[in-house]
């Protein structure tokens, strides 16, 4: 069994990176060369200023008094520039917002695994065909393009990566730091004739990146005081610096100022997926060669935004975040970034008609350029009878567009010539994705073989282990064998096949996978034989009824990643469950108590989502509603067991409750001391962190008896959980451990009810010798019933603290017990941590209704795998990667969370294992008597 879980581990693994492959690889090529506009460009010298996390309906909108948060920035679009709203793609993190704005590309959204600090993939950028660039601003973005270009001519000027403090008196200091040296650096180079020489070429870009909106919206929330003073703050340093770096440059008008966002923000203060407050962001251009406002008497766009905003004259020019780059590239005279896919927005500039026709030929040529490329590699590693052309785009078809397009050029005709060259870099762009997405239907059916093939072989291998339905012994004859080698000879076809057209390591597991699955399913023909045999013989009704009712259950999980609320149904059901199957008549307390606690935790799914204000004087309540409950349990044991009672356990037990105590102090004076801008105290991290520690070993120390052991697993867990909360989610763990120990208890009258077999005594019931039990029984068909009502409960247990089936769902205040400096993994562990708590409970709770049940941990544990195996077909047909960025970012969620929940799983069944049934033993002090 270990090899059949570390394969079934694998197997899950590599479906869950699939998708990346399948559907989200890296889109760049390499080998174009560079295309540049020949005639002079209207700007020297170009000031990108990026404001970190800032919405657009924050900068644009105005307050109850009429009046805006930036003043000279709304009198700058309505003056003197452009302006419009900039559409950002999922992942909505810094990174792919900085490539996308300076590179031009979109990254795959595997590049968020990859670290914010370096480049996974190489790539041009404007910083790169710029002559000097000058930057300013975080350490997490500033390096990735300063180490992506060639030669010494991009600078970057950073604070240290201790200053980004969620917890600091005012990160809005971030954006001084910058203003402040962007002046002194100005200043020095008066005295500097080097630099000042530099500061005069061409083609100068300096870069602004102003990170204290992104670290106040994170710390404070969108809505807060601290995210609107910081726009006042960043609005009074881009006049600054605008009207300092005019001075200087002698008032040449040949500076251009753009000014936009790398993504959003939710109202909760998280960003990542595709919600539109994360993919709208700010775009403000004014300065050399950009457009004066353009006055409207109307226009539409689906959001009602510009009336909100008042900005219902000055036409809005909506742009993609990768169109950004080809602007500034235009502005200043730069060739085009080779990977860059975005189209230069004519309507920001304020030139001649030829230079806009040039500059388009130009954006339109250098896709063009990709396209051949990706075609040339596609072409070179793929056998040329199976190969297909993209069709609209053929090399007399290339041709063709780029002579009428030179001659529209030629005669003056640059309406004709632009709207050309924009079906030329649309088609384009379509042959780049037809490419790029060339071999995902061949991929795809690869999985979707694999998983059927798995989940087939699963349940083969539970009805062969765990029941009575078949009745064959395996024979290994020469039918095996000729077995093996035809699948053996399929295997080297398929691995020929890929070596032939010099497919990527990858592709062979991908495309090998299905083989030694099938050929496991395969072998167990006899058994599929006795199973049709044993089926046909049943009442076809029966059959049907119970396929419907499995079916059904499957499909309301795979519901409620849609819609929560589904789980309150579902809850609500297991309510009446008792009652439906006549269990009520002999525990009718139980049946009260397990009906009481469903409609209690059926209110969770309800609550309001991550982003709520934070409730503390709630987790504080639940820290004292846990200790009470422990005094109560405490109590209970002493009258009970006075003569059995150790020391050792009333030592961990006091420290449990010690440790609730500290925490739930912890949580109350750290939030104090946050409101009051004093930081993150230290006593108070340290013991957060030895809290953490502890509660992994503690319940190790205690008794392996069923209930005591389970109440000190709860105990060490909730600890931990009470300093990740911020809100109602502190009371989830309780009432779901609440539920969990009346399921065990509700699951032996099952037992009974069914006359499965006798039951035993829980109240002395050990884990330690649990799995001493020699006569395991056989699966029945009410311990699928069992599975799914673990199933269940793991899904509860995520969507029950009011996360919701997205990668922007998890709200960074939760870890400002640990610690507030920005550490992205640090912190997705702790919040990764924060989700499994519920998972252990509901995993160690399982682990106990199976050796209570009398069956073996690993025949029920199949039951479940099958399960959450065919939710995960579900969502792995369910993934896209086109429509609305809301709808693509959540795909990705949905198949990446169902596939993570297996993988958990299977690691939760291990670790449950080891936190129910083993035991640490203190050293004990040896007596020495004098004599």
């Amino acid at each position: 069994i270990p090899v059949f879980i570390l394969a079934g581990l694998l197997v899950h693994c590599v479906f869950l990176v699939s998708i990346f492959d399948i559907y989200f690889s890296s889109p760049l090529v390499h080998g174009m060369t560079p295309q540049q506009t020949l005639l002079p460009p209207p700007a020297k010298r170009l000031v990108l200023f990026v404001a970190d996390g800032l919405r657009a309906d924050s900068l644009y909108e105005l307050n109850s008094n009429n009046r805006t948060q930036a003043p000279y920035l709304r009198g700058i679009l309505e003056n003197n520039g452009s302006w419009g709203i900039s559409h950002t793609r999922v992942p909505t993190e810094s990174r792919p917002g900085h490539v996308a704005l300076i590179a031009g590309f979109y990254e795959d959204v595997s590049a968020v695994a990859k670290g914010w600090k370096e480049n996974p993939v190489e790539f041009d950028s404007v910083f790169n065909q710029s002559k000097y660039t000058w930057s300013w601003g975080s350490p997490d973005i500033l390096p990735m393009f300063a180490k992506g270009a060639t030669g010494d001519h991009v600078y970057t000027f950073c604070y240290t990566a201790e200053s980004e403090d969620f917890g600091a008196q005012d990160a809005a200091k971030l954006d001084t730091w910058v203003f402040d040296h962007v002046k002194s650096f100005f200043n020095s180079s008066r005295s500097n004739q080097t630099l000042f020489s530099a500061l005069n070429e061409d083609k100068v870009v300096l870069f602004l990146h102003l990170l204290g909106i992104d670290t106040n919206g994170h710390a404070h929330r969108p809505y807060s005081r601290e995210y609107k003073e910081n726009i006042k703050v960043v609005d009074e340093g881009v006049k600054e610096i605008a009207s300092m770096i005019e001075n200087f440059y002698g008032n040449d008008g040949k500076t251009a100022f753009i000014l936009t966002s790398d993504h959003g923000m939710t109202d909760w203060g998280s960003h990542g997926a595709g919600h539109p407050s994360e993919t709208l962001t700010p775009l403000i251009v004014w300065g050399a060669g950009v457009n004066y406002p353009q006055k409207v008497t109307s226009q539409f766009f689906e959001d009602n935004f510009l009336k909100e905003w008042k900005l219902e004259n000055l036409k809005r020019l909506d742009v993609n975040q990768a169109d950004v780059a080809p602007l500034m590239a235009s502005l200043i005279g730069v060739p085009f970034p080779l990977n860059s896919v975005g189209t230069l927005p004519l309507e920001y500039l304020n030139n001649s008609a030829h230079f806009k026709a040039e500059s388009m030929f130009t954006n339109a040529v250098q896709i063009l350029e990709q396209f051949k490329v990706k075609m040339r590699q596609k072409k070179e590693t793929t056998l040329s009878f199976l190969f297909t052309p993209f069709k609209p785009l053929s090399d007399s078809e290339q041709i063709n567009f780029l002579k009428k397009t030179r001659l529209y050029i030629q005669q003056h005709k640059y309406d004709e010539a632009v709207s050309l060259c924009k079906t030329l870099i649309n088609l384009a762009l379509e042959g780049l994705s037809y490419y790029h997405t060339y071999d995902r239907l061949f991929l795809g059916l690869s999985i979707a073989m694999g998983f059927v093939g798995w989940t087939t072989y699963v349940i083969l291998v539970i009805i062969k282990t765990h029941t009575n339905l078949t009745k064959t012994v395996q024979t290994y004859n020469k039918e095996s064998t000729v077995l093996f080698y035809a699948f053996s000879i399929v295997g080297m076809i398929i691995a020929f096949f890929l070596l032939i057209q010099t497919c990527p390591w990858t592709y062979y597991i991908y495309c090998l996978l299905p083989v030694p699955v099938w050929y496991a399913v395969v072998r167990e023909l006899p058994v599929i034989q006795d199973v049709a045999a044993n089926l046909l013989s049943l009442h076809i009704g029966q059959c049907i009824g119970f396929l419907l009712v499995c079916t059904l259950g499957i499909e309301i999980l795979v519901f409620s990643f849609f819609y929560r609320s589904t789980l309150t149904v579902g809850l609500l059901v297991f309510a009446g469950w008792p009652v439906i199957t006549q269990l009520w008549v002999q525990a009718k307390t139980t049946t009260l108590i397990w009906t009481l606690l469903c409609v209690f935790l059926a209110v969770f799914p309800l609550m309001p989502v991550v982003g709520r204000e934070p409730n503390i004087p709630l987790v504080i309540a639940t820290g004292l509603l846990t200790l009470l409950i422990s005094c109560f349990s405490l109590a209970c044991r002493c009258q009970r067991e006075n003569k059995h009672r150790s020391n050792e356990e009333l030592k961990v037990y006091f420290y449990q409750m010690l440790s609730i105590t500290l925490s739930t102090y912890v949580v109350s004076s750290t939030h104090d001391s946050l409101k009051n801008k004093q930081g993150l105290p230290v006593l108070n991290q340290i013991i957060s962190w030895m809290t953490l520690v502890s509660s992994l070993v503690l319940p190790l120390l205690s008794s392996t008896f069923l209930f005591q052991r389970l109440f000190s697993i709860l105990l060490s867990l909730m600890s931990t959980y009470l300093l990740l909360s911020t809100g109602y989610e502190a009371l989830f763990p309780l009432v779901l451990s609440g539920l969990m120990f009346v399921w065990i208890n509700m699951e032996q009258e099952a037992l009974q009810h069914y006359g499965l077999s006798h039951k035993p005594k829980l109240a002395v019931f050990n884990f330690a010798y649990a799995t001493d039990i020699t006569q395991f029984r056989q699966l029945h068909l009410d311990d699928v019933r069992r599975s799914f009502f673990f199933v269940f409960f793991i899904v509860t247990a995520f969507f029950g603290t009011g996360n919701i089936a997205s990668v922007n769902s998890f709200d960074p205040a939760s870890v400002y017990c640990f610690l507030t400096v920005f550490s992205p993994f640090m912190m997705g562990g702790l919040l990764v941590l924060k989700v499994v708590i519920p998972f252990i409970l509901v995993s160690c709770a399982f682990e106990a209704v199976q050796v209570t049940t009398q069956l073996s941990s690993k025949s029920l544990f199949l039951i479940v795998l099958v399960i959450s195996d065919i939710m995960a077909l579900h969502f792995f047909f369910l993934v896209k990667d086109y429509g609305s960025w809301l709808d693509i970012g959540t795909s990705i969620s949905h198949y990446v969370l169902v596939m993570s929940l297996t993988i958990f799983m299977m690691l939760m069944n291990g670790l449950a294992q080891l936190l129910t049934t083993k035991r640490l033993k203190l050293p004990r002090r040896t007596k020495h008597h004098s004599t």
